[in-house]
């Protein structure tokens, strides 16, 4: 009976061993859901093994594990380092996974730094470059020596704006934006090109040319350069005339000895020339015959403005009017414009010819059209003698105004709508202003009490440059006819010629003659 009995326990012993073997093939966890089945389920086991079994399963050292039908992935092997998800982990596993993924890592560096930029931003404090974990979520090394998922370690991080800076960003989102989660300023330092460099303008002048007897009075108008390319200049009672092509200095004209030049204009075509006189006369001179083709009166003093409108001239006097005369008639005037109660000092007709602006020592700035004989529009605001005007050639009923000495603002006003648009305080008395015909900026010249020539972009209104040179007022300015150089005069008795517009961007940039353009001291008379 008990030979039978061992029989029977080997029999369940050698199945046993069986269905082992056959689990062997099966994944770690069905072995050991097997094993424990048959461990507590197979009856030719005795007592004292079924006691044994339940001894080792409630064994402390040993620990139960529970299964579900529920797969949860493990994260410990998960490559998230490219959206800075989670910190590094100083274990073997994940060195080991960072280290078999780096040459994955180097191919998608620029898309990991793309997304990062448009998902958090990037440091406005310096270049955007591909990040450690710890570096974007700011850990120290104790930090990164926890686990990567502690709960004391948030998973995103929301940066704080940075406002005010000298770092900082200050510009705010584009309404033009083209990226659909962020601001385009964010990819400033990756996809874009390298901002383009300021244009640099030469601080000094590239010619002086001498001008014994230049007046130093700010109602006085005497350098004008024409379509031509030809300079003319009022010295005393002599008016002289410099090619810019040749060099060559010719005398115009030479005044009576109790007369003198107040101020100059050229025609729109260049050929002929107005000359105002102390004594309140008006001369039309032929320049490329050096002869006076009229003499024009109506004013009682000195005519000290000009301006042209086609075949129209305008003349300001101290005598407080204006007068419109059209050279094709016989009377000297056509039409007297009264509204100033000061000397007139400034004329200037804006592009389309349609309107006159006017300034006056009484601080007013009126602007007329081409009928009226009381000005259309009035304007206040200045506290000193307005003599610099100058008309938008880019932008139809623009216009600038420059205060004398207790002014000192350049105010812009636009025409159409009647409206004060802004103002700018320069710090010093603003003699002349002229527009840029190439590109959106203007030129000032100063006097007291600083002398300067300043380089404005409009609208803006940033000085692009600060010039100095001249030792007294900068009370004269014209422009080329390319709109590229710029002549200012002084009391100094000096002529300075200046770099400061680009050429049109439709033109190519064409070599200077040196002979022509060469550096130098000359003299016009």
């Amino acid at each position: 009976m008990k030979r039978v009995r061992m029989d029977s326990e080997m029999e369940d012993c050698e199945d046993f061993s069986e269905e082992i073997k056959g689990l062997e093939a099966e994944s770690p966890r069905a072995k050991i859901a097997a094993r424990r089945s048959l461990v507590f389920s197979s009856s030719g086991f005795n007592a004292g093994k079924v006691e044994s079994a339940a001894a080792v399963a409630s064994s402390p050292k040993v620990n139960r594990i529970t299964y579900s039908d529920r797969f949860i992935p493990s994260r410990s092997s998960s490559n998230l380092t490219g959206f800075a998800l989670l910190d590094k982990s100083p274990s073997s596993n994940v060195s080991n996974v960072s280290h078999g993924s780096e040459t994955r890592e180097d191919s998608a560096a620029a898309y990991s730094m793309l997304l990062r930029t448009e998902l958090f931003g990037s440091d406005p404090g310096g270049p955007m470059v591909p990040s450690t974990p710890e570096k974007l979520l700011g850990g120290s090394s104790r930090d990164s020596a926890r686990t990567p998922m502690s709960p004391t370690r948030n998973l995103f991080r929301f940066k704080n704006e940075h406002r005010g800076g000298a770092g900082a960003c200050a510009s705010p989102e584009s309404p033009f934006s083209l990226s659909p989660v962020g601001l385009d300023v964010a990819l400033a330092g990756t996809v874009t090109s390298p901002r383009k460099a300021p244009r640099k303008i030469a601080r000094s002048p590239y010619k002086v040319l001498d001008a014994p007897a230049l007046q130093d009075d700010f109602y006085l108008n005497l350098v004008d350069w024409s379509s031509l390319n030809v300079l003319a200049v009022g010295l005393g009672p002599c008016v002289y005339l410099w090619s810019a092509c040749t060099s060559k200095v010719t005398k115009l004209c030479d005044l009576s000895p109790n007369d003198g030049v107040c101020s100059v204009g050229w025609t729109q075509r260049g050929t002929y020339l107005a000359v105002g006189t102390n004594l309140g006369e008006v001369q039309i001179w032929d320049a490329t015959r050096c002869k006076k083709v009229r003499t024009m009166g109506g004013h009682r003093t000195r005519v000290g403005t000009l301006a042209w409108s086609s075949n129209v001239l305008s003349s300001g006097s101290r005598d407080r009017n204006i007068l419109q005369r059209d050279i094709r008639a016989p009377e000297d005037f056509v039409n007297r414009l009264v509204g100033h109660k000061s000397e007139v000092c400034g004329l200037k007709w804006s592009y389309d010819d349609r309107e006159l602006a006017s300034g006056g020592n009484d601080n007013q700035l009126f602007v007329w059209n081409q009928l009226s004989t009381q000005p259309v529009l009035k304007f206040s605001e200045h506290t000193a003698a307005v003599k610099a005007i100058a008309w938008s050639p880019h932008q139809h009923g623009l216009l600038a105004s420059g205060g004398g000495t207790a002014d000192r603002c350049i105010r812009f006003w636009n025409t159409g709508t009647s409206t004060h648009l802004s103002c700018v305080d320069t710090g010093s008395q603003v003699c002349n202003l002229v527009w840029s015909k190439n590109v959106n900026e203007l030129v000032s010249t100063h006097g007291y009490s600083q002398n300067q020539i300043i380089v404005w972009r409009y609208p803006a209104m940033s000085k692009l440059s600060t010039l100095t040179g001249h030792s007294y007022r900068v009370l004269y300015l014209a422009i080329s006819p390319d709109g590229q150089t710029i002549v200012t005069g002084a009391g100094d008795e000096t002529l300075r010629f200046w770099n400061v517009f680009p050429c049109p961007k439709s033109q190519q940039s064409a070599v200077r003659n040196t002979g022509i353009w060469s550096l130098g001291r000359t003299h016009i008379r």
